[in-house]
């Protein structure tokens, strides 16, 4: 008698929990797109990962992984985007005759450049499709798998949603500066100013006593006193320092090169306070991938 059988469980669970960190950043950059914002995103990513470990054992074998991930993240982003409006979001079924776009240089450049608040301004057809062909290179049948549409319908959502991708094109952006109010955008620079000062009794003050702390694709701990080694282990390391800022609109300590101070910030760390102190911590050290896109700015 051997343990064949379970050594290839084991041997299938371990590619297949690769092929999950490896695809990560691919699917953050869809569900940020689908949901217009790389924290939502992340949110996203991390339901659909949870779906699909739940669901793997079941499921094997699996003759499309990647597929079948993405199939998970869209119906998950979709899902996402229901809860959000309070609404049902279902793609056009039209069946037109209407050829996907020939790649175009012009093309490639709006879609690169586009912002995810102009990818929310696509129908969620539109946005998928040209998310999954024109960011991450899928073809009308791969497209086809992962959101359950016939070819002609992709085809008018690809050249509905490149049409209107140019149009916005042509906007300025003047969408507002978002603002701090005064008592948090004081509270943001004391701890930026703390935190750089490696000043680990002040910082470990500012906390609340239900702090929580949510080191992403890492683990997640609350309390005091748990959240407080957290400050210790930054003081052991030197690649970093912190910025004021906000991303997407929210508070954030924007994380720089500390020998290189004019690049971009390489990932951030998001915090809320409320009346008893600083209430949530959610660092992206891990998930540095979740700045690709994002709307940040330094206070």
């Amino acid at each position: 008698m051997t343990d064949e059988p379970a050594s290839n469980a084991a041997d299938s669970r371990a590619a297949f929990d690769g092929l999950l960190g490896q695809l990560r950043p691919k699917l953050h950059r869809y569900c940020a797109r689908m949901t217009g914002s790389v924290i939502d995103g992340e949110d996203v990513v991390q339901e659909a990962l949870v779906k699909a470990i739940e669901a793997f054992p079941a499921a094997t074998p699996i003759a499309n992984p990647e597929g079948w991930l993405f199939r998970i993240a869209h119906n998950a982003a979709l899902d996402f985007l229901r809860r959000r409006h309070r609404q049902a979001l279902l793609h056009s079924d039209e069946d037109l005759e209407i050829m996907a776009d020939p790649a175009t240089q012009i093309r490639d450049r709006e879609v690169a450049a586009a912002s995810l608040r102009t990818f929310m301004r696509l129908a969620p057809a539109q946005r998928s499709s040209v998310i999954l062909m024109d960011v991450l290179g899928y073809s009308l049948e791969e497209i086809g798998d992962v959101t359950s549409t016939r070819i002609p319908a992709i085809k008018a959502a690809l050249h509905r949603g490149r049409t209107r991708l140019h149009e916005l094109a042509q906007e300025p952006d003047d969408a507002p500066m978002p603002k701090l109010a005064e008592r948090e955008r004081a509270l943001l620079a004391t701890y930026v100013d703390r935190f750089n000062a490696r000043d680990v009794d002040a910082m470990r003050a500012m906390l609340g006593e239900e702090v929580r702390l949510d080191l992403v694709a890492r683990h997640r701990v609350a309390g005091r006193s748990e959240v407080s080694k957290y400050f210790g282990n930054y003081d052991k390391i030197q690649d970093w320092r912190l910025m004021p800022g906000l991303v997407e609109g929210r508070a954030a300590a924007l994380v720089c090169d500390p020998g290189d101070p004019d690049a971009r910030p390489t990932y951030f760390v998001l915090l809320t306070w409320d009346a008893d102190g600083l209430i949530g911590i959610r660092d992206f050290r891990y998930a540095r991938y979740v700045i690709d896109g994002a709307d940040y700015v330094m206070l």
